[in-house]
């Protein structure tokens, strides 16, 4: 016993012994859960062969350059005798700068103790040592790029698994939290990991945010409107305006479908919808159903047809309208480039007026590290399990997604629910983040293989829909590109490229930070700026080169270069009175945000019975 540590009693110790008990019950029935899921399905068994290939190729090349190992490992060597020297030092109580320090952006590292505690600052330090060893390797290695690509993101994956803040005795704040709760963390922190796993299709979607907290259609995608007409794939909503007058040419907004709409009206004061409402558009919405195994042969051209091209001709019978401006998100817009390019192979083009491609690949030629994903047998193994099962599971698409950020998306999780055993805090857009939806197979293995592997839409009728070859640079409808500069999931220096192939007239914009929140930024946040050129040079380094930043958000700038080009007129004698659902030939079928977007994952598949939500 040291000095000054009181003896526990016994009371205490049998406290301890029933948690460790606990403990132990929890842990046994996590292994159950465990083993039953241990067989990896096609896709995920392809993703395994294609790591152990990556890691194989790695070996050899360094077996083939002898020098570059003996150089990591002396140079780390050296690394950890100076570790040890300032060790010896710090515990003298002689002040050390660290050897290392944690990159810009690492938040694992923000507890004091790993900058003051000897103990932990050397655990951390020399977990930062052997990342930069494994970095160094990989970059030296004599590799094909894309391999390399491969190589680096899943050493990365294990790298990052190993750090010290992911284990009970390493982190400070887990250890501090265990000894205050005699270990009540880890017994609730369990249970929630071996729910999670129950709620999960392969991997671990971890919870992120206090589901219980919001409700789609009250707290959440709550811009008053109406469904005014349904398919088997999508809904249609036509949202209540706000103003007296409004635009003559309705704005159809095609979302994306592997993630649902509401990204795009999440709250009122960041509601992408509410505001496009505010300034004078008739605004329509394609909700997407979350398919399910019935939906297993809907194409690539179905989508075309009873999402954008169905959305059309409703809008028609709504309005009036022979004609919309279209604004599309992600995937939706590799969707209407596609579907503008139909139009104009049968002379249909000018049902659209103008098109706005939020951050959309076209341009495939850098998909960022979703490529690791999307290789030649990986995709054979993702394309099995949707021929078996007719569909992809959303929450193996989440999975993935988090693993590009996977200290943010996945551990930071992880250490809190699991290890501190923390319930998580309500979050809106984490809510949103974990509502994921199905991808039918007929659907996602052509868009996969065309788009990402083949990069295919960019050859001129390199695309063929119900027997029509499509042409990107056959179009003539005006575009607006927005992009983001931090984009993980469509990299700006691929989406550039897109805005090169139409003839018509482009305007290319890149905001500031990511995927979601360099489109969602409302004006009167005054966030991020973003940057304008009216040239459009041959890369997208020379653009931006040239380009000037703005302050603020992009909306303003996109809603001026729809007034001043008259793609939505604001002269008074242009306007029309305000439209209200149900006022044309389309009854409203039930209020928005329908039926469509509150289907879940689990209830589409059955495991759990259909809520009867409102």
């Amino acid at each position: 016993m040291q000095p000054g540590v009181e003896a526990p009693t016994q009371a205490e110790l049998e406290a301890w012994n029933a948690q460790l008990k606990e403990i132990g019950e929890e842990y046994r029935a996590l292994m159950g859960d465990l083993l039953e899921r241990i067989v990896p399905s096609d896709a995920a068994g392809s993703v395994y062969g294609d790591m152990r290939e990556s890691f194989q190729a790695a070996a050899e090349a360094l077996m083939g350059n002898p020098p570059q190992l003996w150089q990591a490992q002396a140079q780390l060597m050296q690394d950890q005798f100076q570790l040890w020297q300032h060790g010896l030092r710090a515990l003298s109580g002689e002040p050390v700068e660290p050897l290392v320090t944690p990159g810009r952006g690492d938040r694992r590292f923000q507890d004091e103790a790993w900058s003051q505690d000897p103990y932990y600052q050397a655990i951390m330090q020399q977990y930062l040592l052997f990342s930069r060893m494994v970095e160094q390797l990989i970059e030296g290695l004599e590799l094909p790029d894309d391999q390399k690509q491969r190589l680096g993101f899943y050493a990365r994956q294990l790298v990052n698994a190993m750090a010290p803040t992911n284990f009970v005795t390493t982190n400070p704040e887990v250890m501090r939290k265990t000894l205050e709760t005699r270990g009540q963390n880890l017994v609730d922190g369990l249970n929630r990991l071996r729910q999670d796993l129950a709620n999960s299709a392969e991997g671990l979607n971890v919870t992120m945010t206090d589901r219980s907290a919001f409700e789609v259609g009250r707290n959440i995608a709550v811009t008053p409107g109406s469904v005014v007409y349904e398919n088997e794939l999508i809904q249609l909503i036509q949202y209540a305006p706000t103003t007296e007058k409004v635009f003559k040419t309705p704005l159809l907004v095609i979302p994306p479908w592997i993630n649902k709409y509401y990204i795009l009206d999440l709250r009122e004061d960041n509601s992408f919808v509410k505001w496009l409402v505010a300034q004078g558009h008739t605004v329509f919405l394609t909700s997407w159903r979350n398919p399910g195994p019935e939906q297993r042969d809907l194409t690539w051209a179905d989508y075309m047809q009873l999402g954008p091209i169905a959305a059309m001709e409703a809008i028609e019978q709504a309005t009036g309208e022979k004609s919309v401006n279209l604004l599309s998100y992600c995937v939706g817009g590799t969707l209407a480039a596609s579907t503008v390019a139909y139009l104009t192979s049968t002379r249909r083009g000018r049902k659209v007026k103008s098109v706005t491609y939020m951050t959309t690949l076209q341009d495939f030629r850098d998909p960022g590290e979703i490529g690791v994903f999307l290789n030649e047998p990986v995709l054979q193994g993702i394309e099995a399990k949707m021929e078996r099962d007719g569909y992809l599971d959303g929450r193996v698409m989440a999975f993935s997604f988090n693993l590009l950020r996977e200290n943010d998306l996945f551990w930071s999780f992880y250490i809190s629910n699991y290890l501190k055993g923390d319930v998580p805090a309500p979050f809106d857009l984490l809510y949103w983040n974990t509502d994921g939806t199905n991808l039918p197979a007929g659907t996602h293995g052509w868009y996969l293989r065309h788009m990402y592997l083949e990069n295919r839409l960019v050859e001129p009728g390199g695309i063929e829909l119900d027997g029509v070859k499509i042409d990107l640079r056959k179009v003539s409808t005006p575009s607006y590109f927005l992009s983001t500069r931090e984009d993980h999931i469509a990299k700006w220096n691929s989406t550039y490229y897109g805005a090169l192939l139409p003839k018509g007239p482009v305007k290319f914009v890149l905001g500031g930070s990511g995927h979601i929140a360099g489109v969602v930024n409302p004006p009167h946040k005054n966030k991020y700026g973003y940057w304008v050129n009216d040239a459009l040079p041959e890369t997208h380094e020379e653009w931006l080169a040239g380009a000037e930043q703005q302050e603020g958000s992009w909306w303003p700038h996109w809603q001026a270069w729809m007034t001043e080009n008259g793609y939505a007129d604001p002269a008074a004698e242009k306007m029309v009175p305000a439209r209200q659902p149900g006022d044309g030939e389309l009854e409203i079928i039930e209020p928005a945000p329908g039926r469509y977007v509150r289907m879940t994952i689990p209830e589409v598949l059955g495991e759990i019975p259909t809520s009867s939500k409102a």
